[in-house]
């Protein structure tokens, strides 16, 4: 069993849960709890539809019945009475509306953009048009007219949704507002241009418009150059990434994900062609059928199969009830075929991009819609709860709606990696029990979590209110092992904090146990397992094991493999400016490969040999002023030397650098130096 404290020191009390139906929290986490909830959905459901509670009745008793046309209307039409449901369980209504609200109220954002933007301002307002077009005097006017609706100032001259409800307004009476319909239409057009890789007018989305998509600038945007006769590829300027927290630790969280508004910029975009059979992005971009009928994906310019997404997530179905405003039902659409939905999505994976039918211009960001769903749900109170129990009780999964009860099966689950996690959870749906172990040293969460004491027994734990709260910050964060390439491999570019909610989705489950430090084949045999009463053993091991290249010196002095170099920063804690653990980096880096893998590394190195160097200097400094820099330097050797005059320089441009760049209130240009290094 996990060993777990209680975790209860300094704590706020627990907002009490008050479930609807009669329903206690703990019949949220059992087979006959479950049943009884779906028993009052049954009702809930007759109660407002009684023909489609009859058809949906009808659709679990015999899903293949239905096509997958037939399938997606009716979860599309049953989904605005689950949220109506699962908002009344928990007592949320007035919260769900207020979200709802929030959809509906950047329609307008939306309607202008593709009637207003894209059908006429670009397609009546030509270059020739711009030529003359006074911006500033255009600017000044729609801001002037939108203050006198009562529309907030705004950076960029005006408010783009304010803009956007200004515009529908107008359009009532056109012959009235012709000037301004005028200027808005100008302004339009000159806005959607870009000057320097930027949006003219700011970030929003009201502007921005899909563009044509060469596949082989979208590789790297990348300009080539010439050192010493070998050719160099760097990343353009334009396209670095910078911020001004100047502050900011190389492994903080570097991009939270898109906001509401952009996720249903995404949403909007997509045409829905679920309902012609021609979703791509899930089912895979089809070619002509084999002569023995098999599917044959279409491939891009790289050779690359566009099967779509390899869960066939309902993508299509989602984000028709995402624009509706619908967001508890759209994260049930994604949790059918998705339920470990917190590990995929933004900054994980984009098959389903690949296979979007945009294949000639911008294709949807499918994964940032999907994580922005799961997130709306998430921020709401309760909301880890409601994603928890649609992960086990789900009325839109036709095929299993309510978990199976118990099979008197054991299922050994070796590795809790991505394949390890999920794997576990649809074992525990199917009525098995599992055990996962993992040869990395687990470290516990709080008993009040994840319900499992420090003597490994069972024990009630706590409903989460609000799920920042189990959140810490990825700087200070300690590595828990869990999660295998998602925890040591995945840069912080994703946010780990979906880690935990992974694991407690599992390890609140009375059929699921974990065990950190155990090594299969070593600490536990295969014939072990048999002898402990395990019915089955799934490895799911994947890039645990380091692959060693049999080459002359493979193991030499400064060589390591990737996922080795990985493991050792982020568990050693080595990254973390506290932490006396110690990965010696020099530049500069060879990478060797090309994969995912490849480049965590690559990202990784440049990220922590800025921390690296940081530390060195600081700490130097501080033994330096105690001890004076000759009794620092009198133990070094002439090796040892060379490497500290080198961190001591790189460490001491990088500080000046920020300094510079905050005086100048101008991001800190770091990735130069490490170029230059």
């Amino acid at each position: 069993m996990t060993v777990t404290g209680d975790g209860q020191a300094g704590r706020l009390p627990p907002q009490r849960l008050s479930l609807a139906f009669g329903l206690g929290f703990e019949d949220l986490y059992r087979h006959e709890g479950l049943q009884r909830l779906d028993g009052h959905w049954a009702a809930f459901l007759h109660e407002r539809d009684p023909a489609l509670a009859q058809r949906h009745r009808a659709a679990i008793a015999a899903p293949a019945a239905l096509d997958a046309k037939a399938e997606a209307a009716l979860l599309i039409e049953i989904g605005p009475v689950l949220d109506a449901f699962i908002a009344r369980l928990f007592d949320i209504e007035e919260d769900v509306a207020i979200l709802r609200a929030a959809h509906t109220d950047l329609e307008p954002l939306f309607r202008v953009k593709w009637k207003f933007v894209k059908r006429q301002a670009l397609l009546k307002v030509d270059a020739a048009a711009l030529a003359d077009f006074d911006v500033d005097a255009a600017r000044a006017t729609l801001a002037a007219a939108l203050a006198e609706r009562g529309a907030p100032p705004a950076a960029a001259g005006f408010d783009e949704l304010a803009f956007a409800q200004a515009v529908l307004d107008w359009q009532t009476e056109e012959s009235a507002n012709a000037s301004l319909l005028g200027q808005a239409l100008h302004y339009s057009a000159w806005a959607v241009t870009t000057h320097a890789g930027q949006l003219r007018h700011g970030a929003g989305v009201l502007f921005r418009q899909p563009g044509k998509v060469d596949p082989y600038d979208l590789l790297v945007h990348a300009k080539a150059t010439e050192r010493d006769g070998i050719r160099v590829t760097t990343i353009r300027p334009e396209h670095i990434r910078r911020r001004l927290d100047h502050d900011r630790a190389p492994f903080a969280l570097t991009d939270a994900g898109t906001d509401l508004a952009g996720a249903l910029d995404q949403t909007h975009y997509c045409i829905l062609c679920h309902k012609q059979g021609k979703d791509s992005c899930s089912k895979g971009l089809r070619d002509a059928p084999a002569a023995d009928g098999t599917p044959v994906f279409k491939q891009s310019p790289f050779g690359v199969k566009l099967a779509g997404c390899p869960l066939e997530e309902r993508i299509s179905e989602f984000h028709t009830l995402k624009n509706d405003g619908r967001a508890l039902s759209a994260l049930a659409m994604i949790v059918i075929d998705n339920p470990m939905l917190a590990a995929t999505g933004h900054r994980i994976c984009n098959d389903c991009m690949k296979g979007c039918i945009y294949q000639k211009q911008t294709p949807v960001d499918i994964p940032q819609a999907e994580t922005r769903t799961l997130k709306d749900v998430l921020e709401l109170p309760w909301g880890f709860e409601i994603y928890s129990l649609l992960s086990r009780w789900n009325p839109l999964n036709l095929r299993r709606p309510l978990p199976v009860a118990d099979s008197g099966r054991k299922v050994l689950v070796v590795g809790t990696g991505p394949a390890g996690f999920t794997l576990a959870h649809h074992l525990m749906n199917d009525g098995h029990a599992v055990v996962a172990i993992d040869g990395l040293k687990i470290e516990p969460l709080p008993a009040s979590l994840a319900g499992v004491a420090a003597d490994g027994t069972r024990r009630p734990f706590e409903p989460v209110h609000d799920v920042t709260t189990l959140y810490e910050a990825l700087d200070d964060r300690v590595m828990a092992g869990f999660g295998g390439v998602a925890e040591y491999g995945i840069t912080v570019r994703w946010n780990k904090n979906f880690l935990k909610l992974i694991r407690l989705l599992l390890e609140r489950r009375a059929q699921y146990t974990l065990i950190g430090g155990v090594r299969f084949g070593g600490t536990l045999t295969v014939e072990d397992a048999w002898r402990l009463g395990f019915d089955h053993v799934a490895l799911a091991i994947g890039a645990g094991r380091p692959t060693t290249l049999d080459i002359p010196n493979g193991l030499a002095r400064g060589v390591r493999t990737a996922s080795d170099f990985l493991m050792a920063l982020q568990l050693t804690g080595a990254a973390k400016a506290e932490s006396i653990a110690n990965v010696q980096l020099r530049l500069p880096v060879v990478v060797i490969g090309g994969g995912l893998t490849a480049i965590d590394t690559a990202t990784e190195s440049l990220a922590y040999y800025v921390v690296q160097v940081d530390k060195f200097l600081q700490r130097h400094e501080t033994l330096a002023a105690r001890l004076g820099e000759p009794a620092v330097r009198s133990g070094w050797n002439a090796e040892e030397r060379e490497v500290a005059d080198e961190f001591l320089a790189h460490g001491r441009a990088i500080r000046a650098e920020r300094d510079a760049a905050r005086l100048e209130g101008r991001p800190a240009r770091i990735v130069e130096l490490l170029d230059g290094w």
